[in-house]
């Protein structure tokens, strides 16, 4: 099957091409490595090298960079008429925010190809949704697609309920790189980044911002820390303001890791933690860290919102209600004893599943 995904290049605080990272890089890959031909558009809204991206560990895949400014928008139809002039593909995967939705599906009414959306956040929570136009034409998309995926329960119930589309509807929630997240030596990952040996680090990896309730981990962390002198927290990851302002004597800051290098903060961790708001994001999203955390075997604490409850078979052992901080540290504290048994917690999935899902999923709403 020939396959076009159509997404923006910046997500997820990571760069598609750059980092090869998240849902939009590894499923278009894994159904390449199932034997599709997988041809990728990744449309960015910064400046950065234009042209054709390959890997020769990657025969079936290829992605074409196009810079939104000064003319790619402008030329953007030219430029998949071009890609597909002797490839035209059999369906097209469009993701990543409603202006991308919108550009998929007007190449793919005028070329009579079929659309299925896919929703790996609440795109309504993007800035874009400011545009009523925009948002209006996108929910129709939605709508009418030939098939929608999406990354939760809680974004499927929001398309039923406020799109109106009822059926042709697939889940496909992120999962994790399998070969790279494993459980590891603490003390080797330790010795790695320069962590101290003998501490008890908690922490966590990923955006380290107010908009995503980091402000929690903050404020547990000082409370822990005053309490217990041998407790360090380490993060890694872009900040916002908020974040950069925060200082403390045993907090240790890496930065903006490399890929490779986040299994080795996670497994330096005694507790790990992944922070959220009860907002327009958080309610509907799908913590890619969470399956991370799941693959690496690392004790952890999350935000209970959006699918992370059904995601552990709701134990609230691992949960911790978004800005109540002082759960947040005594579920720290649980953790920290090291005396949880594991059993409910479900296995990592892996990106290879996730494309075999939508591959039944695409056959399934009749295309093939």
């Amino acid at each position: 099957m020939k396959i076009l995904v159509i997404t923006k290049r910046q997500y997820t605080g990571k760069d598609l091409l750059d980092d090869q990272y998240g849902r939009l890089f590894e499923i278009p890959a894994e159904l390449a490595n199932l034997g599709h031909e997988v041809t990728g558009i990744a449309l960015s809204y910064a400046r950065k090298e234009e042209g054709l991206y390959q890997w020769s560990n990657r025969p079936n895949l290829k992605w074409h960079s196009l810079n939104a400014l000064p003319f790619g928008l402008i030329t953007y139809t030219r430029h998949v008429d071009r890609i597909t002039r002797n490839w035209k593909p059999d369906v097209i995967w469009a993701s990543s925010d409603m202006l991308n939705v919108i550009l998929a599906n007007q190449w793919a009414r005028k070329n009579q190809v079929p659309v299925v959306v896919d929703l790996y956040d609440n795109y309504e929570s993007f800035g874009l949704s400011k545009f009523p136009f925009l948002a209006r034409q996108f929910k129709k998309i939605c709508r009418e697609a030939q098939g929608l995926t999406a990354v939760s329960n809680t974004l499927l119930r929001k398309v039923e309920r406020d799109y109106g589309r009822h059926s042709g509807c697939q889940l496909i929630p992120n999962s994790a790189r399998t070969d790279l997240f494993y459980k590891r030596s603490k003390s080797e990952s330790r010795a790695k980044l320069g962590l101290p040996e003998e501490a008890t680090i908690i922490g966590t990896a990923g955006a380290i911002s107010r908009h995503r309730g980091i402000e929690d981990l903050f404020k547990a962390f000082e409370y822990l820390a005053s309490h217990d002198p041998n407790i360090w927290m380490a993060i890694a990851g872009p900040k916002d303001n908020f974040s950069k302002r925060y200082t403390h004597p045993r907090l240790i800051d890496l930065g903006i890791l490399d890929l490779e290098q986040v299994p080795d903060l996670l497994s330096s961790l005694d507790a790990g933690v992944i922070c959220n708001k009860a907002s327009d994001f958080g309610e509907f999203c799908s913590p890619l860290k969470l399956m991370e955390f799941l693959s690496a075997e690392i004790p952890f604490v999350a935000a209970n919102t959006g699918d992370i409850a059904e995601h552990i078979n709701q134990d609230e052992r691992y949960l911790y209600r978004p800005g109540d901080w002082k759960e947040l540290a005594r579920k720290i504290e649980t953790q920290l004893t090291g005396n949880l048994e594991r059993s409910t917690l479900p296995k990592a999935r892996n990106w290879k599943d996730s494309a075999r899902r939508f591959h039944q999923f695409i056959k399934a709403v009749n295309i093939d």
